[in-house]
């Protein structure tokens, strides 16, 4: 399944009633939100106490596990895995409320 099975119709949305678009506004919050969690996480388990940046918005990957700058090899590879498994658990979300939608 890929990420364009996921689009949505602006006709679609226009169906939609008050109640059910800011559901789907508050849905959009949360999942930004929990993204922004999942950053973090990553970050803590993969970069190395002498990382000098955070993860606030787009400054995610500014710094560096030696402080130069630049992410080692060995947090690139976990970051990448973190992510990913991230990822696979969004797919596996989407792809069950998509069933759920089609019944």
């Amino acid at each position: 399944m890929s990420s364009t099975d996921f689009n949505i119709d602006q006709s679609d949305l226009e169906k939609l009633n008050d109640k059910d678009k800011a559901e789907l506004r508050q849905f959009f919050s949360n999942e930004e939100h929990r993204a922004r969690i999942q950053a973090r996480i990553c970050w803590k388990k993969c970069i190395s106490a002498s990382s000098t940046a955070a993860p606030t918005g787009s400054s995610l990957f500014r710094g560096g596990g030696s402080g130069s700058g630049k992410l080692d090899g060995t947090e690139q590879t976990c970051l990448a895995n973190c992510v990913d498994r991230f990822m696979d658990a969004n797919l596996a979300t989407m792809k069950h409320l998509a069933n759920m939608r089609q019944q």
